[in-house]
């Protein structure tokens, strides 16, 4: 059962040209192809097309949701602020009106002409009602800026709902493209599958097809296998499809990953058949052998020199495989019964799984 320790599935692995469909080639309109198409062409182009659709739609997908969320978070400010003015207005008004009636309370509801000529102290009235007027024209002045910056906010209020509305009618359409992607590439991953499938029924590899723009590493680091994970199966666990005890690392995967060599080494098996289905065994420097099993394609001849990081393969669920899935082993000879645990092995030589 898997782990469910995810990671982000890296984007560059999803730009892999040419990828093996080798069973039946076909040309870029899913015609038929002859038996001497090279990488880039046929049915390999179009799911090479589909990976890279796939992976831009997602980029462009995830910023439009990111920048719709920033647009829904500035209205919901915007809004906030709208309500504080909208709040001090009121305020505002409150205070002209208790002014208002203060200052006619004071005169005893009379006229200010009236309330000069009856006040015994016209000069006291006079500075009174200078007083008042001159706090009657701040509040009006208050208010009129507040109007202001409440019609400024409405404003940009308009135009962020604007923006977010446009930004979200985008996300969609991104969305249902991304799906309409997705669903192509579900469709050849399990084209790609059954032409395995074949192979191990045959017990007969077609050959390599190479993975256009596989990278390489001339400084001889190593690498984890595959990128974009689930951890499943590890090693030395039970269960009912071993004959003993799981001898390898499983590495949970869409069919169709590209698998990469995590050393540098040189293939001494290519095999399809058996309970590992496709599988390829690489022998190292240090003495070490690696297993990569359960592949839907190889990339690699037998025999064949392979750099640290370079694409030699494509996850799959052949032979005997719960689901999709690349089975991994670190060995001390190039047959069976001679692993050790991987994951301190990798992590020894600076390829942490985790």
């Amino acid at each position: 059962m898997p782990s469910y320790r995810r990671h982000p599935l890296v984007v560059p692995v999803l730009l892999c040209a040419a990828v093996v469909l080798a069973a039946r080639p076909t040309t870029a309109d899913g015609e038929p192809g002859g038996a001497g198409d090279g990488p880039g062409s046929g049915l390999s182009a179009r799911v090479a097309r589909l990976y890279e659709e796939a992976a831009v739609a997602t980029q462009q997908y995830e910023a439009g949701r990111v920048e719709a969320e920033a647009q829904r978070a500035k209205a919901r400010r915007l809004e906030q602020l709208l309500g504080r003015e909208r709040q001090g207005i009121t305020v505002l008004r409150e205070d002209l009106g208790r002014i208002a009636r203060a200052q006619y309370r004071g005169g005893g509801g009379l006229p200010v002409a009236a309330q000069l000529v009856l006040s015994s102290s016209p000069d006291k009235l006079m500075r009174g009602q200078h007083v008042l007027a001159r706090t009657n024209m701040t509040v009006g002045n208050a208010i009129g800026r507040s109007r202001r910056a409440e019609t400024r906010l409405a404003a940009d209020e308009a135009r962020a709902a604007g923006a977010r509305q446009a930004l979200e009618r985008h996300t969609a359409q991104l969305a249902v493209l991304k799906k309409g992607i997705e669903q192509k590439l579900e469709q050849a991953r399990w084209q790609l599958q059954g032409q395995a499938d074949a192979s191990v029924a045959a017990g007969a590899c077609r050959g390599a097809e190479r993975l256009d723009g596989s990278p390489t590493n001339d400084k001889g680091k190593w690498a984890v296998p595959v990128d974009g994970y689930t951890l499943s199966a590890s090693f030395g666990s039970g269960g009912a499809r071993w004959a003993s005890r799981h001898t390898g690392q499983d590495f949970a995967v869409p069919i169709g990953t590209p698998v990469r060599a995590v050393g540098a080494g040189r293939v001494v098996r290519v095999s399809c058949g058996g309970a590992f289905g496709i599988e390829i065994v690489l022998r190292h420097a240090d003495g070490y052998y690696t297993q990569y099993a359960h592949l839907a394609s190889v990339a690699v001849d037998q025999g064949e020199n392979v750099t640290a990081g370079q694409w030699i393969g494509q996850s799959g669920t052949s032979g005997n495989s719960t689901g999709p899935h690349l089975h991994f082993e670190v060995r001390v000879t190039p047959e069976v019964g001679s692993a050790v645990d991987p994951v301190p092995w990798l992590a020894a030589r600076g390829a942490p799984v985790g």
